[in-house]
């Protein structure tokens, strides 16, 4: 059988390379005899938008040195993409899909389904125009959209012709449940298959930040003096600030991961910022002020007992303090991700035994 991952690859961000990555290391693993492919459809609009906003000067927050090394993320991520996803050929239109033959198409993850972005959405990450004969989700997300605006027609006309649908958060579950589907809830794919790190070697120990919009400056101090007072460095994962002891900007995805694994403890405002604390069960606090994050973080919190891990204003120190009892989150974890891997497999052998059964 041809497999094909249909996502936001193409957009230079770790947690979107990574839950691309790790879908396909997974697939391969269930179906060791199959072909696993990344459909390498991109949105261009999404894309320019996206690689255009690496080169944004962010005045006060920012030093030269560090600007100039985040400019070389997009180039970062494109070698990346080539090294280590097996892409189609670039494709623009559908029927150059159509033309591929894969005998399953599996849309997701990432927010593949917020149709109120305009410069993200996709009517073909719906289905549209994809004459797969099985088209399954596999933990997409709708981001804000439902809460913002009714699903539109075309969509909903769209995804009841899938064969299997699934959601990571528990809007995305509503949306579904809305228009009388029933959804399997399921992790993100970064905690079904084990990602191997490139390390950095950075000096420890260290609190590591990732993407804490608009944190008020008071809260922000407060950790940078509890760093201070315990001998803690300050990096940022892939991001930067004049702040922070070294420039830890132009990494790769898996550097990044490492970045996650030997910090001392993590301050996040993003969804795979949480999932990679979690996954390397490192002591974190999620600060929450950016609209398009607070959903998909809070039902990844919610869904692990974790939702003490918000902060608001100067909460953060004392919440630190606060160790994690990961054998617990593990115990949800473990079972969720047994329940997702069963979902890919069946939903994907059912239509192998069908096409067994018509070739009889």
């Amino acid at each position: 059988m041809r497999i094909g991952i249909l996502t936001h690859h193409y957009i230079n961000n770790f947690g979107a390379f990574l839950q691309t990555y790790a879908l396909q290391e997974t697939l391969k693993k269930l179906f060791p005899s199959d072909e696993i492919y990344v459909i390498n459809y991109i949105n261009r609009i999404h894309f320019i938008t996206n690689t255009l906003g690496w080169f944004r000067f962010y005045m006060g927050k920012e030093n030269v040195a560090g600007w100039i090394e985040k400019t070389k993320l997009p180039m970062t991520f494109e070698k990346v993409r080539k090294r280590y996803l097996n892409l189609t050929k670039k494709v623009t239109f559908i029927e150059e899909i159509n033309k591929m033959d894969f005998d399953t198409i599996v849309i997701g993850s990432d927010e593949v389904w917020n149709y109120t972005d305009k410069k993200a959405d996709n009517p073909v990450k719906f289905g549209k125009g994809l004459n797969c004969k099985n088209i399954i989700s596999y933990a997409p997300s709708c981001g804000q959209a439902f809460s913002k605006a009714h699903l539109p027609e075309y969509a909903e006309n769209e995804l009841k012709r899938f064969t299997a649908v699934s959601a990571r958060d528990s809007d995305t579950y509503e949306m579904l449940k809305s228009i009388g589907l029933t959804a399997e809830r399921v992790i993100d794919p970064t905690f079904l298959t084990e990602l191997n790190t490139e390390p950095m070697n950075m000096s420890k120990p260290y609190i590591l930040f990732y993407y804490c919009d608009n944190m008020p400056e008071s809260a922000f101090k407060e950790i940078i003096d509890y760093a201070k007072s315990n001998g803690l460095k300050l990096y940022g994962a892939g991001e930067c600030n004049k702040v922070y002891d070294e420039l830890t900007i132009n990494l790769t995805p898996f550097e990044w991961i490492d970045m996650f694994k030997n910090a001392s403890a993590v301050v996040t405002g993003t969804f795979h910022g949480a999932v990679f604390s979690i996954i390397n069960r490192r002591d974190f606090v999620c600060y929450m002020s950016n609209p398009s994050r607070i959903a998909k973080v809070n039902s990844l919190l919610d869904e692990f007992n974790l939702s003490e891990r918000k902060i608001s204003d100067n909460s953060a120190v004392s919440l630190l303090k606060n160790k994690i009892d990961y054998d617990k989150v593990y115990e949800i974890i473990d079972e969720k991700k047994k329940k997702s891997i069963e979902f890919l497999k069946e939903s994907i052998d059912n239509e192998r035994k069908k096409d067994h059964i018509i070739r009889s």
